[in-house]
């Protein structure tokens, strides 16, 4: 059974779908003004971890994600700029090419963290006429009002507002207050109300504004992740209509922690309201990056980009390693030294892989095993299936690999078991292939060996430097020297 942390419960529970072997998985995309910078990736790495043990477990997922490309303010209080808007002025560019390049952008990241892409891409730019349709459902049901900036959602008329947070309504609007997170505008009758639509400001033109029937503007933050899993996963549209009656509780919302108190408290008050039904079943929320006790973000202006870590010398996939390594309900400090020993245990990894492959060449005869892999991968599976333990399922991945070295014992099904706990580790073991060195690489380290067994130490010493920055390294073993790839 795969046991799940469920914020909306606060506790872990067995997870089964709504749908036996169908899971609908919804996870909160990018703003996209600017880079996504690791404390961002840690999340969707996380959440990748999460596809890839639903998928080991052989359920089918439907996956969703959304963009935002409008509607996402400088202020969670609604107010200041459009992120989007902003660069555009800054860059001096039209808005929807500073959304297309950054949209990109992400997603080269991901591939280069072996991030499984969504099935569902959407950009809240192609879903107006459905916030729209939304918008009114819950002005019909009495959930909204208007001031002069826009139309917000009543959060006092919602009786459970607030539960993903374990807070009633008045105890979140007191916490908000307390930590100016919010400020409470003039016109707003709560804190914690929200705008669904927001007006284009007079006497100015923003590049992204739309017709709608309380006047041009465009869509709150909020609303288009209500829209689109309604949309995708809830069944509630036909088109662009709302068919509020028909709509689906959801299985999985993911997203970082700090969409808890506004941002997917948010999203289910919507839903709700307008549905009348259980939004989300599975909440799940991944912990920041930290540098030196400080999370990483664009505000705190202490980003460090995936581009930073290829500069600096590091794999892409030594960085995904090392968020393996925690858990993602636990915040982690990020450093350069945790970097590098991640790249060191990463590069272990594939000479592991290697020696497998090499060793399912010369070794013939088997001696008796001594690895219990069914052990180990019931270890595996158990940390997997416990909240997506990584932590506990690379220990059990490192007792394999140990294991092996002691007794270089079934090479074939070692590799084997390596590639399928890869399924959920994701650090591209498949992609590990013996290469035949070129004649010149085999001619050096012959001249090597021989400059060795006449004791030219000095001399064979350079020659393996030279081997080195052609990238291949050398490993000397009693049968002879091994030529290897260089990671």
């Amino acid at each position: 059974m795969l046991y799940l942390y469920n914020t909306l419960a606060k506790k872990k529970q067995v997870f089964k779908p709504i749908k036996d072997k169908l899971v609908g998985l919804y996870t909160c995309g990018p703003t996209v003004y600017s880079y996504a910078h690791i404390g961002n990736l840690r999340t969707y790495i996380f959440e990748d971890i999460l596809k890839r043990v639903l998928l080991y477990q052989k359920y089918k997922i439907k996956h969703v994600m959304n963009i935002t490309d409008v509607g996402h303010l400088t202020s969670d209080a609604d107010t200041g700029e459009d992120k989007i808007e902003k660069a555009a002025k800054k860059l001096k560019k039209p808005a929807f090419e500073i959304a297309e390049f950054y949209t990109k952008s992400f997603f080269v990241d991901c591939k280069k963290l072996n991030i499984l892409a969504p099935d569902i891409i959407a950009k809240a730019t192609d879903h107006i006429e459905e916030d729209i349709e939304l918008i009114k459902s819950l002005e019909k049901n009495n959930f909204t009002y208007q001031t002069s900036d826009g139309i917000y959602f009543d959060t006092s008329m919602l009786k459970d507002y607030g539960k993903l947070t374990g807070m009633n309504f008045k105890k979140l609007n007191e916490t908000l207050k307390a930590g100016a997170r919010i400020k409470l505008s003039l016109e707003k009758k709560n804190i914690t109300d929200f705008s669904l639509w927001k007006f284009s400001p007079k006497n100015s033109k923003r590049q992204m504004e739309w017709k709608s029937p309380w006047g041009i503007g465009f869509p709150g933050w909020h609303i288009e992740c209500s829209v689109i899993n309604l949309k995708y996963l809830g069944k509630a549209f036909k088109g662009k209509r709302f068919y509020p009656k028909k709509a689906q509780t959801i299985d999985i919302h993911t997203g970082g922690v700090d969409h808890i108190a506004i941002h997917h408290t948010n999203e289910i008050a919507q839903a709700e309201a307008a549905t009348g039904k259980k939004f989300v079943n599975f909440w799940l929320h991944g912990e920041f990056l930290i540098l030196k006790d400080t999370r990483m973000g664009k505000s705190e202006g202490n980003t460090i980009l995936i581009k930073n870590i290829e500069e600096s010398g590091f794999s892409p996939l030594a960085f995904r390693y090392l968020i393996l390594n925690s858990h993602y309900r636990t915040s982690l400090e990020f450093s350069q030294k945790a970097l590098k020993n991640a790249q060191e245990s990463l590069n272990n990894i594939y000479n592991f892989v290697l020696d497998c492959l090499i060793d399912k060449k010369k070794i013939s005869k088997q001696r008796r095993t001594v690895l219990t892999l069914k052990k180990i991968k019931e270890e595996f599976e158990k940390s997997i299936n416990n909240d997506l333990n990584t932590p506990r399922a690379l220990a059990a991945f490192w007792k394999l690999i140990r294991g092996y070295y002691q007794n270089r014992n079934n090479p074939k099904k070692v590799y084997e078991l390596a590639l399928k706990f890869d399924k959920v580790l994701g650090l591209g073991l498949d992609k590990i292939k013996l290469v035949v060195p070129p004649k010149r690489i085999k001619e050096l380290a012959k001249k090597r060996e021989q400059l060795r067994k006449t004791s030219k130490w000095a001399e064979a010493d350079k020659i393996r430097k030279i081997i080195e920055k052609s990238g291949f390294l050398l490993e000397d073993t009693k049968e002879g020297t091994i030529i290897k790839p260089k990671f």
